[in-house]
């Protein structure tokens, strides 16, 4: 059963996830530059398989008009079982909620196709 918690994950563990993306490849961070980039956000949410973390995903905003969703990440073992829909769905659902008029998805190159939810 997944649960989702909105709140930072472990930083190692955060960064464990992170490296499975193949992106620290270009970024070069540390698990304390992650940290600090998910606490600059504005809302965070992990998705746990009991105590696991096994997806991410974060919202920055200038709470009037934009929104940016960054690093939907979901461990590859766990993909296709609709734990990023879950993600994204709670991250648009609480920008909505703030009245947010605009949001954007932060999509890797080639992963469109997973980043999209039912209107």
């Amino acid at each position: 059963m997944i649960t989702l918690r909105e709140q930072l994950p472990d930083k190692d563990e955060y960064f464990s996830l992170f490296t499975t993306t193949g992106w620290n490849k270009d970024y070069k961070v540390s698990p304390d530059d992650l940290e600090r980039a998910n606490r600059n956000s504005w809302l965070v949410v992990s998705a746990y398989n009991e105590n696991k973390l096994v997806g991410f995903g974060r919202v920055m905003t200038d709470f009037v008009m934009h929104a940016m969703i960054f690093d939907m990440i979901v461990l590859p073992d766990y993909q296709g079982r609709g734990i990023g829909t879950l993600i994204l769905t709670r991250l648009v659902d609480r920008c909505l909620a703030q009245g947010i008029r605009d949001i954007q998805l932060f999509c890797a190159r080639g992963k469109r196709a997973f980043c999209q939810i039912a209107p």
